[in-house]
């Protein structure tokens, strides 16, 4: 690096520590009113005193057994009742969202299960085969409307997930102080029942709420309780006759209504196990309710829905851009064409479905779906195989779909597989919706995240293949030194000169993913700096001020920094200037993550909604 260079990496350096000095005081700036998402409401609080349109439920200690509930819930037919429409939680949903949203709250699965006894195992104290058992699988929307109609069944049963591994030993060894086994069976299901929280609840709460993470695990368990005794509340399924009126409780109906007379038959042939009768009444009820508010009741949204819960569509992506990485890395590397061939098919597939979960959430949720962690990593991702299966056709690199792969499989695994916030669909924060600004400013700064990841990609591979042929050259590169004594008995010694550092192939493909790397992080540079400006812009509408040292607006423009040096050396630096490129994408890559996760996580401010 030469001495221009030198003082311009300083120069840039010296930038970003003013940047981030300045960003301190930002911490201790409140967030304007409307900055957060709206709070969830798990259960509709207005109907909480409501009786349950489905009648008294079965008292503690009567419920059916598991063999007996299980054999009932196999012989319904719910299709009818799964893309009713159900006002919660701020929107209008189908009832088979609402079901998953309720049993992944309450268990921390997409299904609710319960475990019988094989292989001569035996049931003890705690309700749980000693030995070997078999899960029974449940439809989210049988659980949920099990809960309403029949609460008493889940009472001693494994229901509510505690996530906190130390409050979850702690009700475990309250309930079996003298039984470890049964203890640890229960610890691995990762739940405990609504008994044990009635029956210790109280005093561990008092022993261990000055613990923050004791208090907030005690707090999601109290929701999830509540959830569990109150979920009669949430039926809210009638549709008003006008926009301007809220929707109401399908106990709010006139007892002679056809659909609350369907509802009391489905609650007495549901606690009489007689599916026959069941199905029946949930025919009817599918077919009164939308009759009532005909012109506010949805149609074809329903539909959508449905389609979007069912067809997984970005866990089917996620399986697709990684079978297409497969293919395009093997390809690339072995020249099969058929190999490359099939990943672009599989790219395309990918990217189909990924399209697809993202639109239909957009017009699910009637906005434009980047405004929350869960919504923008789905984003990012499509935004960057976008972007890299365009430049594969222009080009005609397949390292670009393979990037794209890597960074939709790697961006969609996290986003579907932990616990990112935002999954189920849920309302907007206010000062989301001030500006149409918002979309362009959010998306392209969300792009050019997805242009970095792609550089991360194609500079991963550069450093891959550039140590690795650096370690061939040098395995191979023998120094042989033949000593022999010459007529005047001095020793002479030849040596044989190591071969090239990297073949012509080798340098070649370093050549291509130079390029490559280049192309991506330069688009990555501009688009991030326009995405800088727009947000800006837009925060001069929202807040009233063009820029605030915000940490979100400071680690942006860090960010930028980075790619800004990258720019800059390839300029003056002479050798190695791929090699440095390549590890700077790296360094940027982590700012990066830092701005996009770490700041929202442990640097709160203006951005609290991101």
């Amino acid at each position: 690096m030469n001495r221009i260079a030198r003082s311009c990496f300083r120069l840039l350096c010296c930038s970003a520590v003013l940047l981030l000095c300045c960003s301190f005081p930002a911490l201790a700036q409140t967030a304007p009113d409307g900055n957060a998402h709206p709070e969830a409401q798990p259960i509709a609080r207005e109907a909480a005193e409501l009786p349950s349109p489905f009648g008294e439920p079965l008292p503690i200690g009567s419920s059916p057994s598991i063999a007996e509930k299980h054999a009932f819930a196999s012989k319904l037919d719910l299709e009818p009742l799964r893309s009713l429409a159900v006002w919660h939680d701020g929107r209008v949903k189908v009832l088979d969202t609402l079901g998953r949203e309720t049993v992944l709250k309450l268990t921390g699965k997409r299904r609710y299960f319960d475990i019988v006894p094989t292989d001569g195992a035996i049931v003890d104290i705690s309700g749980l085969p000693s030995g070997a058992g078999k899960k029974l699988n449940y439809d989210p929307v049988f659980t949920l409307l099990d809960l309403v109609i029949d609460p008493a069944y889940y009472y001693d049963r494994p229901l509510l997930t505690v996530d906190y591994l130390p409050l979850r030993r702690v009700f475990l060894e309250t309930a079996f102080p003298k039984s470890d086994g049964v203890a640890e069976r229960w610890l691995k299901l990762q739940r405990i029942s609504p008994r044990m929280v009635n029956d210790s609840g109280k005093k561990i709460a008092e022993e261990y709420f000055a613990e923050a993470p004791y208090r907030e695990a005690l707090s999601r368990l109290d929701q999830q309780l509540e959830m569990w005794r109150l979920s009669k509340a949430n039926i809210v399924l009638v549709a008003p006759d006008s926009a301007d009126k809220p929707w109401l409780h399908l106990s709010q109906l006139p007892p002679d209504s056809p659909a609350r007379a369907a509802a009391a038959k489905l609650g007495a042939a549901w606690r009489e196990l007689d599916a026959t009768k069941a199905n029946a009444a949930i025919a009817a009820l599918a077919s009164e309710l939308p009759k009532i508010g005909a012109e506010q009741y949805p149609t074809s949204r329903r539909s959508l829905e449905l389609a979007y819960n069912r067809s997984n569509a970005f866990e089917w992506g996620m399986w697709a851009y990684f079978l297409t990485f497969l293919a395009l890395v093997l390809g690339f590397g072995t020249g099969r064409t058929w190999l490359l061939k099939t990943g672009v098919v599989l790219l395309v597939v990918a990217i189909g479905l990924h399209t697809f979960g993202f639109v239909t959430r957009c017009l699910i949720a009637e906005r434009f779906a980047i405004q929350n962690q869960f919504e923008s990593m789905t984003g990012l991702s499509l935004f960057a195989a976008v972007v890299g299966f365009v430049i594969l056709i222009f080009k005609r690199q397949y390292l670009f779909g393979a990037a794209a792969a890597g960074v939709g499989f790697l961006v969609l695994i996290t986003a579907t597989q932990t616990a990112i916030p935002g999954q189920s669909i849920e309302r907007e924060a206010a000062i989301l919706n001030t500006s149409i600004l918002l979309k362009y400013h959010v998306t392209t700064v969300l792009v050019s995240y997805g242009l970095i990841s792609l550089g991360f990609i194609i500079s991963s591979f550069y450093l891959v293949t550039h140590y690795a042929a650096k370690f061939r050259a040098a395995s191979s590169a023998t120094v042989v030194a033949q000593v022999a004594l010459g007529s005047a008995g001095s020793p002479t010694v030849t040596v044989n000169e190591p071969p090239a550092e990297f073949s012509p192939a080798r340098q070649k493909t370093l050549d291509e993913l130079d390029t490559a790397q280049m192309t991506v992080l330069q688009l990555a540079f501009w688009t991030l700096g326009v995405g800088i400006l727009l947000g800006a812009w837009w925060a001069d509408h929202s807040w009233g001020r063009w820029w605030a040292f915000d940490p979100k607006e400071t680690w942006a423009l860090i960010t930028w920094i980075v790619y800004l040096i990258v720019i800059h050396l390839r300029f003056t630096t002479g050798r190695n200037k791929a090699l440095v490129t390549a590890w700077l994408s790296v360094i940027g890559f982590i700012v990066m993550l830092w701005t996009y996760f770490g700041v929202n996580l442990l640097l709160p401010g203006l951005h609290a909604y991101a």
